[in-house]
């Protein structure tokens, strides 16, 4: 099941770059506490409004009681007909039934202001309603019952502000705007500072609706007139209750949240982590001489693939470069070897049978001896100089005039046995190589050509696009087909037995290539082919 999951996510998963990954965790992460708190903000808000919702509702329903209560005991047909809960006579819908208002809620913890705590109910010398009265004992039962059910504060106040249930019962609380905007019939709803508070809960100083608590005035109006105010109170349920009573939703969240830094973590750890710790294996395999291929990730990115890539491309060329090697070692030793081989058996022979030799063996053993040694010494010059050329590396600032060197090559060559042809367009560009670079790699190649037997050899320069291509064309024996795949192999030489050392055309083609060069054999009927190309300056 987890095996083809991941082959399909392998498959359709984008190759997205490291910072774009990088930046989208991070933003993930920050947004975090910033999400979460406005989260909690409208969340507490959306408290203290239900709180309101849930007052308002319940003092409707109180000052409907009192109202029909009311109308009752006065026994007035108008009262029965025009019996309101919220200041207004009730209008008929269109089939005769009370038509619904809904009373929306006016609380907010950002735009509503908080004000002091409720001050003392004040003394007064009038005396309450006696109606108002009668109806506040008869509904005290369902006061108190229903301050069981919702742990709100409830009051009953007449026409003038007058406390007529509670402790404060006699007192005026006509002076509060709660109050008055009541007895105007408008019912109004204020929060104030909760003088009683108490932190219940850890961090619940956090809550801005903590130490809140929400006054609703509703007017009880009888025949279109005010007669009477219900007051309720209560503290909006604390922001950390409601987050413990619904527990459930928020440790979805949580969890929520939580998978998908995992996710994120996976992704990072496999498009990542993973492959650079792979790739930092395959290298510590690599520096100890073993040759493993990196395995590329699944989850592709950008700088990783072409991290892996590039990884590969220098594996391959350290294999190369070390097969290169090996192979170059075993040719120098051989190189190094047969004519070190024979000075030391001449050395031998002159040491034990010098006095028995005649001067003319003598002269013919030293010959031999002087003739070896040049060859190494001219095998080491060689080495040297294909040493130099190896070392230098994609050198492209350089500006020379291929006229002057080839005209001096072609002077400083020719003769009456070999001569140079050179045929240049009218306008030729400065190459990008270095002088002496160019004057070697043209200098072998000629010297070849005559070594082989060849009367002439032609030079074309030729423009191809940025580039110039040197054409070498000589009329000698031309490069045997078996010999055209090794011809520029270190130490391959055909003309051993007269100095070579097969170095030459390696030294010339490794010249080259440090220039962004090429030498190349192509196939010709008569005589050798040779094509030089190098960018013009």
């Amino acid at each position: 099941m987890i095996g083809p999951l991941k082959a399909l996510i392998a498959k359709h998963w984008p190759v997205l770059r490291l910072r774009t990954i990088l930046f989208g965790t991070l933003l993930f992460v920050a947004a975090l506490p910033g999400v979460s708190a406005v989260f909690l903000r409208v969340y507490e808000n959306a408290l203290v409004r239900r709180t309101e919702a849930e007052l308002v509702a319940q003092s409707a329903a109180l000052a409907a009681g009192a109202a029909v209560d009311w109308s009752d005991r006065k026994s007035s047909v108008a009262a029965q007909l025009s019996v309101s809960a919220n200041g207004e006579a009730e209008r008929a819908g269109p089939y005769g039934e009370p038509e619904f208002r809904d009373h929306p809620t006016e609380i907010g913890l950002r735009s509503a202001p908080i004000l002091e705590p409720r001050p003392p109910a004040m003394a007064t010398k009038a005396r309450p309603d006696p109606v108002a009265l009668l109806v506040a004992e008869h509904l005290l039962p369902a006061f108190e019952e229903t301050k069981l059910t919702t742990l709100s504060s409830i009051i009953m106040l007449d026409a003038r502000g007058i406390v007529l249930t509670g402790p404060d019962r006699g007192r005026s609380l006509e002076f509060l705007p709660e109050v008055r905007s009541a007895l105007s019939g408008k019912p109004r709803t204020v929060l104030r500072i909760n003088e009683n508070y108490g932190a219940h809960y850890p961090f619940e100083w956090l809550s801005r609706a903590s130490n809140i608590r929400l006054h609703h005035a509703r007017p009880v109006t009888v025949g279109g007139n005010v007669k009477a105010v219900i007051l309720t109170s209560r503290s909006p349920r604390a922001l950390f209750r409601g987050i413990y009573e619904d527990r459930g939703k928020i440790a979805l969240g949580v969890i929520a949240i939580f998978i998908t830094l995992i996710i994120l973590s996976a992704v990072l750890s496999r498009a990542i982590v993973r492959p650079i710790e792979n790739l930092s294996r395959t290298t510590r395999a690599l520096t100890s001489g073993r040759h493993v291929s990196a395995r590329r990730p699944s989850l592709q990115v950008v700088e990783i693939r072409d991290l892996f890539r590039d990884f590969e491309v220098m594996a391959e060329s350290i294999d190369k470069r070390s097969r290169y090697l090996r192979d170059f070692a075993s040719s120098v030793s051989h190189e190094f070897k047969t004519p070190l081989a024979a000075i030391s058996g001449a050395i031998e022979l002159l040491q034990d049978h010098a006095e028995r030799m005649t001067p003319l063996e003598r002269e013919r053993f030293l010959a031999n001896m002087a003739q070896d040694a040049e060859r190494l010494s001219r095998l080491v010059r060689r080495l040297m100089e294909l040493a130099q050329a190896d070392l230098r590396m994609d050198r492209v600032d350089e500006r020379t005039d291929a006229t002057q060197i080839l005209a001096a090559i072609a002077d400083g060559l020719g003769g009456s046995d070999f001569s140079i042809r050179i045929d240049l367009p009218s306008i030729l560009p400065r190459l990008a190589i270095d002088a002496d670079a160019l004057e070697a790699a043209l200098t072998t190649l000629a010297e070849n050509a005559r070594q082989a037997g060849a009367k002439v050899l032609s030079i074309t320069a030729t423009l191809a696009g940025d580039n110039v291509r040197l054409d070498l064309v000589d009329d000698g024996p031309g490069v045997p087909s078996a010999d055209t795949v090794r011809v520029f192999d270190p130490f391959f030489t055909s003309k051993r037995d007269q100095g070579g050392t097969g170095l030459g055309l390696s030294i010339a083609r490794s010249l080259l290539q440090a220039y962004r060069g090429s030498l190349e054999l192509l196939p010709s009927t008569s005589g050798a082919h040779f094509r030089i190309t190098i960018g013009a300056a």
